[in-house]
């Protein structure tokens, strides 16, 4: 099978296609500019992803597309900006390849987006499964959810099987940002008042992704289904701070700060969100997954924190 990855040099991109390769599939990368590292038979530039994006020679005896490409958080930016380049690039972007793929001959798009579509936070006791309201929450979701809704549309006027996948927070070697952080602080041993939060979160590892991803290029039952994604064991921010410091062979140094205290100080800090996600819960339900696909995370989450550590330069 010939996949095209789109966003093939980035952090999930690299690794797809280096094990889409080693399973005998061939990989064609799209990529922004030539130059950048991917994982692949042949890198294609297809430049800026939006309504006129090119990707006619990337798409040449492609079954199956695989679309990474996506713009992300940015900080300071003017919100209306923002929901105009989300849309400009994960929305209409989307849009305008499943459409030159469809002319290409493609059978299958398998659109990566994100559990943001249902909300920043699940009830207590109740994990979001893939039957849930939309609730997304910001521009970024907003534009995930609406490309999710165009596609779904596109395949219902066309003969193209579409899969939406929905990760939450991935993990794994070259993780940047908040977790990034985090994993510094505790490879340092840096105390961390997070040891009175109570709260329960589904992450994905990297390896788990791909490997889920993989599943949906190729099982005949994927087709036209959403899914959501997970390690499929859910843990306390505590717990995650636990786990990590058994991966790093350090010591978990956890203070136990009123959660009420610790939200009000990060407020001052102007680090508000980033703490919220860290007292808040977030549960994906991923029986879906296994009951259609018959797939099970390949690699525990212990095993995932690992190989993330010893893969990222967190000092």
């Amino acid at each position: 099978m010939r996949v095209l990855v789109t966003g093939a040099n980035g952090f999930v991109g690299k690794e797809l296609g280096a094990q889409l390769l080693l399973r005998g599939d061939s990989v064609h990368a799209a990529v922004r500019s030539l130059g950048a590292s991917t994982s692949a038979d042949r890198s294609f530039a297809v430049g800026p992803v939006g309504g006129t994006t090119d990707w006619s020679a990337a798409l040449q005896r492609v079954g199956v597309v695989v679309h990474l490409a996506a713009r992300v958080h940015v900080m300071h930016e003017a919100e209306c900006e923002s929901a105009s380049l989300y849309r400009e690039v994960n929305t209409i972007g989307s849009l305008k390849l499943v459409r030159d793929a469809a002319r290409a001959g493609v059978q299958r798009f398998v659109f990566i987006s994100t559990v943001k579509v249902h909300g920043e936070v699940s009830a207590a006791g109740k994990p979001f499964r893939e039957t849930d309201a939309p609730a997304p929450g910001d521009a970024y979701s907003h534009s995930k959810y609406e490309a999710e809704e165009a596609l779904k549309k596109f395949s219902e006027e066309q003969d193209m099987q579409i899969v939406i996948i929905r990760p939450p927070l991935v993990y794994g070697p070259g993780v940047k940002a908040n977790f990034a952080a985090l994993m510094r602080a505790v490879q340092r041993g840096i105390p961390l008042p997070l040891g009175a939060v109570h709260n329960l979160r589904s992450l994905v590892g990297l390896d788990n992704l791909v490997d889920f991803i993989i599943t949906c290029v190729h099982h005949p039952a994927a087709a036209n289904q959403t899914f959501l994604v997970s390690d499929g064991v859910d843990i306390s921010t505590p717990d995650l701070v636990r786990a990590m410091a058994r991966a790093t062979g350090r010591p978990a140094r956890l203070v136990h700060m009123p959660v009420g205290a610790l939200v009000s100080l990060a407020s001052l800090l102007g680090k508000r969100a980033a703490v919220d996600r860290l007292c808040s819960s977030l549960q994906l339900d991923i029986s879906k997954a296994r009951d259609v696909l018959q797939w099970m995370p390949p690699v525990s989450l212990d095993e995932g924190l690992r190989r993330a550590f010893n893969g990222t330069k967190v000092c």
